[in-house]
């Protein structure tokens, strides 16, 4: 069965100075976990999971992300998942918006799919991967390396969330322009620029 993954992708000077930390640390020690494929800068929100309802599961991703709008949060620090040592990654710490955001996309979907055991845990680890997988036994040079780096302070709103099925882009819900976009829409050039330019104007409002 397909697995699906509900995360949000990085943009602006984050998404480059953490795609730019994922290939220098790829280069360094040899290690392709994350560029296997192609490194994407993001935050899981919720997965990976399979349903049997996908039009459901999207309608409830869309009913999620028309409750928010601005949701902040910072790119902050470095850190590790402790258990057998196989991941390194960018700290993030999210507002409280976001935390409602997760939980509530968990509290939903969880109802109408196979959800992980993190999924549903109140102190929900946020976190964008750097290394992992293969990097076992080079794990404690990745992390002093790491460790000596200028730690990120990079303060980002979420602005759309996105559904992957397998490893494409499905839909992605952008809470900026309230509006579901189909894959073609969401890789687009045109739909990306309307979605910064009514991101800056929310801004300036806010001020």
């Amino acid at each position: 069965m397909v697995h699906y993954l509900i995360e949000f992708r990085f943009h602006g000077y984050a998404k480059k100075h953490a795609k730019s930390l994922i290939h220098e640390v790829a280069r360094k020690f040899r290690v392709r976990g994350v560029i296997k494929n192609r490194a994407v800068p993001h935050i899981t929100l919720f997965g990976p999971f399979t349903t049997r309802h996908e039009e459901k599961m999207v309608s409830e991703v869309v009913n999620v992300g028309r409750e928010f709008s601005l949701v902040p949060f910072i790119v902050k620090g470095f850190n590790y998942f402790d258990k057998e040592h196989k991941v390194i990654y960018i700290d993030i710490d999210p507002s409280t918006k976001l935390r409602e955001l997760r939980r509530e996309l968990a509290q939903r979907l969880s109802k109408i799919s196979d959800s992980q055991q993190w999924d549903n845990k109140e102190q929900f680890q946020f976190h964008s991967t750097v290394a992992f997988r293969d990097i076992d036994r080079k794990f404690l040079k990745i992390w002093e390396y790491i460790k000596e780096k200028e730690e990120p302070n990079i303060k980002q709103h979420l602005l759309r969330i996105t559904i992957l099925k397998g490893k494409r882009i499905l839909y992605e819900y952008d809470l900026i322009l309230k509006k579901l976009l189909n894959r073609r829409q969401a890789l687009s050039r045109y739909w990306f620029n309307k979605t910064i330019k009514n991101y800056k104007d929310c801004l300036e409002f806010e001020l």
